[in-house]
């Protein structure tokens, strides 16, 4: 709740009316598995193109919120409606501590995971990809190679510099995981750095991923 409060004040420090914002459903609760140190989020394969923008871009994140409320929901492969500190404290229970992260010149720093999406099979039975394999190359069609996903935790963020209130980042944008370190303002972060983006252009491997809108469940596991 203070999470939403705290997103409600930025927005008026921002100079956008707070009411004007699109109206939203209740946020799907996680599920917290601390004998298997498991996190289970609700989630939705994400539309590729969205109405307002001509061009379709290269994913460069994992999972946020969506449009528009998301300021990455152009470029995801899910889309949640999670608040971002609430996973912050999902992980933290699972006894992990969040570390930094990557700035220019730094490495994302923290505990890793491995990230994971369940979804229903042609044989009805739920099935788990590593996210790596949700990723293809856009010109050699091959999957994304494995990464280190690592608990960083969001910056702190100040919206309105004329005002000294500080924010979870991360709830202001909605990003959760990032492939790429194209923000601060995120839970998790890949080790892959900014020299690495114009290399790797992702799109979905639509070979294995439902239909766009399709209900999935994102699985966080502590290593």
């Amino acid at each position: 709740m203070f999470a939403r409060v705290c997103i409600v004040f930025a927005l008026l420090g921002m100079g956008i009316d707070a009411a004007a914002q699109p109206a939203t459903q209740p946020a799907a609760a996680m599920t917290i598995d601390k004998a298997t140190r498991t996190i289970i989020i609700p989630a939705r394969i994400a539309p590729r193109k969205l109405d307002y923008l001509k061009e379709i871009y290269p994913i460069e994140v994992i999972a946020c919120w969506p449009h528009p409320r998301g300021k990455k929901a152009h470029e995801t492969v899910v889309t949640v409606d999670v608040v971002p500190s609430e996973v912050h404290k999902a992980l933290e229970s699972l006894g992990l501590k969040p570390g930094r992260p990557a700035g220019a010149d730094t490495a994302a720093e923290g505990p890793e995971l491995t990230i994971s999406l369940e979804i229903i099979g042609a044989d009805g039975q739920p099935r788990r990809l590593p996210i790596e394999k949700t990723l293809v190359d856009k010109k050699t069609g091959l999957a994304m190679p494995t990464v280190k996903w690592i608990f960083t935790g969001s910056v702190m963020s100040q919206p309105n510099p004329e005002k000294d209130e500080k924010f979870y980042g991360a709830d202001l944008t909605g990003t959760l995981i990032c492939v790429f370190p194209v923000t601060d303002q995120t839970v998790i972060q890949s080790n892959l750095s900014i020299k690495d983006e114009p290399l790797l252009k992702m799109e979905t491997n639509r070979k294995v991923l439902p239909p766009e809108g399709t209900p999935v469940k994102l699985i966080l596991q502590a290593r």
